[in-house]
């Protein structure tokens, strides 16, 4: 229980005792004594239960503590407040975002240790932090507890998590300007010492920064101490290098170099369609069924998205699959978001079904037994593409580096079609704000496009 009742006493000297100076207080009606070996020292512990009183703050009536002390006495370590944090987070988010968290206090808690001696290898306590300490599993109870709690680990992990726990700074110290820094420093470099990509440090920051509010929040700290340090994220440049787009020759070039790979080319040719011609995402592919498709034998089609399947690790999810099955990204759960798709895209998922029917539940696409085509195989026959459709100069370059390129690609053709940014968006997925957000140059140039048919309007009408 907290008090404001307090009395400090003077000092009394006990002679012939091996700490002979006595500072005695109150707290309430329970009196406290504690002796020091000189009278500085205990002149000095006096006149720092003096300030707490001064400043009004609380004392505890069993210890004898101001309310600060005895918080600071108790607080836990940064590692528990950690593994607090991303269990109560777990229930709650998406696999992905589990994955990110974990990963992002891997980062941050090694950075937050009283002593570095002794320290394991670093690759070694990333992976018992980000697999084993903030990883959930249930229980048999059906609660969830840390991984390292219910299974036994690798020993080079116990012996990991076992130095962690030893060294971790209180999280009142962890809060420390300085302390912080640091960890802000080690958010931002690889395990091999380069700088992450702005992206990377960006969201790890914000997983720190919700940690510690989840602090705050459990009245470890009196307030949110990010802004006490002189640190900011870089600042992100979303745009998108259109340097490194393809164009319609080369994204048509690429979707037929894929088709040119045998069964599996043949079976994902339709997929890269998607990829262009429709800007959907992999993880809407993924989950594309028949009854999703309306495929006239001419003209436009139009395709109901109404869920996606991202790719995760088996560990985040709460079945054991390597994917989820969730709604449209930032959309709620039983969106749907229809897309006309041209009658190339027509053809190419007409002849798909023809050649190789749907899984059993109705998918499109599907491995070879019948799960998920997972993005190392399609990232895969993506690399064979580059090799066969560009020049190799252009290979050596991030031009199409990635599948994901085409659906930029696609995106970008709607706008320089003269597509309103709003029905773009709408296609695409995106709120308005983040298509302006990436596609800002694109947009300029129709801005300035727009300017010159209003200006050729004006100059006829003062002709007229």
């Amino acid at each position: 229980m907290l008090t404001y009742d307090v009395e400090i006493w003077s000092i009394r000297e006990r002679k012939g005792r091996a700490k002979p100076f006595e500072l005695r207080w109150r707290t309430g009606t329970k009196p406290h004594s504690k002796s020091y070996k000189t009278k500085a020292q205990a002149d000095g512990r006096r006149a720092q239960l003096l300030t707490s009183l001064q400043k009004r703050e609380q004392f505890d009536i069993d210890s004898g503590l101001p309310a600060s002390e005895l918080a600071a006495l108790n607080s836990p370590t940064w590692y528990q407040h950690a593994k607090a944090y991303a269990l109560i987070k777990w229930p709650k988010i998406a696999g992905k975002h589990r994955a990110s968290v974990a990963e992002a206090l891997a980062v941050v808690t090694p950075a937050l240790v009283t002593s570095t001696k002794g320290a394991p290898a670093p690759e070694v306590v990333r992976r018992a932090l980000q697999e084993w300490a903030f990883r959930m599993v249930r229980n048999s109870q059906g609660e969830l507890v840390a991984r390292a709690d219910m299974e036994t680990p690798p020993a080079d992990v116990l012996a990991a998590l076992a130095w962690i726990g030893k060294h971790s700074m209180k999280v009142q110290d962890a809060a420390r300007p300085v302390n912080l820094r640091s960890a802000l420093e080690a958010l931002s470099l690889k395990l091999d010492g380069k700088r992450a990509a702005d992206n990377t440090v960006k969201r790890k920051r914000a997983v720190l920064s919700n940690c510690l509010r989840y602090a705050v929040e459990r009245d470890l700290l009196a307030a949110h101490p990010l802004s006490k340090v002189d640190w900011e994220a870089p600042q992100t440049d979303d745009e998108i290098d259109f340097r490194y787009v393809p164009g319609p020759a080369q994204a048509r070039a690429l979707i037929e170099a894929v088709r040119e790979q045998g069964d599996r080319g043949g079976h994902l040719y339709a997929f890269f369609g998607c990829l262009y011609y429709a800007a959907m995402r992999p993880s809407e592919i993924a989950i594309l069924k028949r009854r999703d498709c309306r495929l006239p034998g001419a003209g436009w089609g139009e395709l109901i998205l109404a869920g996606s399947r991202p790719e995760v690790g088996a560990g985040w999810t709460d079945d054991g699959k390597s994917y989820e099955d969730r709604g449209l990204k930032r959309r709620a759960r039983k969106t749907t978001r229809p897309v006309p798709i041209p009658p190339m895209l027509v053809r190419m998922l007409r002849e798909h079904l023809d050649a190789y029917g749907t899984a059993p539940d109705g998918r499109l696409f599907r491995a070879v037994r019948g799960g998920r085509v997972r993005s190392t195989e399609y990232s895969e026959i993506w690399d064979t593409a580059r090799e066969k459709a560009l020049a190799p100069e252009e290979v050596e370059t991030p031009l199409a580096d990635v599948p994901y390129s085409l659906r930029h690609a696609g995106i970008s053709l709607w706008l320089k079609a003269g597509v309103d940014p709003v029905e773009a968006a709408r296609r695409a997925g995106h709120s308005l704000a983040v298509l302006y957000r990436f596609y800002a140059k694109v947009l300029r140039g129709m801005q300035q496009h727009a300017n010159d048919l209003i200006d050729r309007q004006l100059n006829l009408d003062a002709a007229g």
